[in-house]
């Protein structure tokens, strides 16, 4: 019998919330799913297989809503995706080891943070990157996103909006595009090893989700800019990370 506590509920709120907020920025959420499911101590593997089907719930959502909006560029973002499969689904399969999860999570972060709060603000549309260097962006984004379990939405942001690649809604699209694909292809490079995972919890965390993906995702496409969202959640990832890594710094 799945009994309701005060743990769960608290759960569900951030949830929905991190959902919500992350969505309307064209992000699904992973690296603040596996920070507050770190903080209530469930282990490193359901964590990165929870994240990911997490982030799963919220992007498909946003990929369709982008779809009809007709927001997506199919044929730019070819090389990004393709060569993002075959990575995540080998960072996927690569069992994590505590003394190295950790840093390597908190440090993602710090540096996800520091890229978000750096990019400029789009004005124009100005794509700068070529096929090539789409390929090798997508390649190491997704062996890493693969590995941390996450989807890789606040690594490409970052990049998309420095080399100016195109309106702010549109790297909202892409990056919703790439995270769906990683996430699918790093959950399954998990198969071989799928967690014991309480799977009454994570369908509740999964319907809190889905609802604040679709009220973030429609606020992004209809209403919101999503400058200021950016901005506030490169600040929540920084202190995240900055939280994760304390424990191993010796001072």
């Amino acid at each position: 019998m799945f009994v309701v506590t005060m743990e769960i509920v608290i759960l569900l709120i951030l949830f929905f919330i991190i959902a919500l907020v992350y969505s309307a920025a064209g992000f699904g959420g992973g690296s603040s799913y596996i920070a507050v499911l770190l903080l209530f101590g469930l282990a490193i593997n359901d964590i990165r297989f929870t994240a990911l089907l997490c982030n799963i719930a919220v992007v498909g959502g946003s990929v369709y809503n982008f779809h009809k909006a007709e927001l997506l560029k199919w044929k730019e973002l070819t090389p990004l995706i393709i060569f993002s499969i075959p990575m995540a689904y080998l960072g996927g399969r690569m069992t994590a080891n505590p003394e190295i999860y950790f840093p390597v999570t908190g440090i993602a972060l710090i540096v996800i943070s520091v890229l978000m709060l750096k990019s400029k603000k789009q004005q124009i549309e100005k794509n700068q990157l070529t096929y090539l260097w789409m390929s090798l962006i997508g390649g190491s984004i997704g062996f890493l996103s693969g590995f941390i379990g996450m989807g890789g939405g606040v690594f490409l942001a970052p990049i998309l909006y420095y080399f100016n690649w195109g309106a702010g809604i549109r790297i909202s699209a892409a990056t919703s595009l790439f995270i769906l694909v990683n996430s699918f292809f790093g959950l399954a490079g998990q198969l071989g090893n799928i967690p014991q995972i309480d799977m009454q919890l994570t369908s509740v965390l999964l319907l809190a989700v889905i609802f604040g993906g679709q009220i973030g995702n429609r606020l992004n496409i209809h209403f919101l800019s999503g400058n200021l969202i950016k901005t506030i959640t490169g600040i929540l990832i920084g202190v995240v990370g900055i939280r994760i890594l304390i424990p191993y710094l010796q001072l």
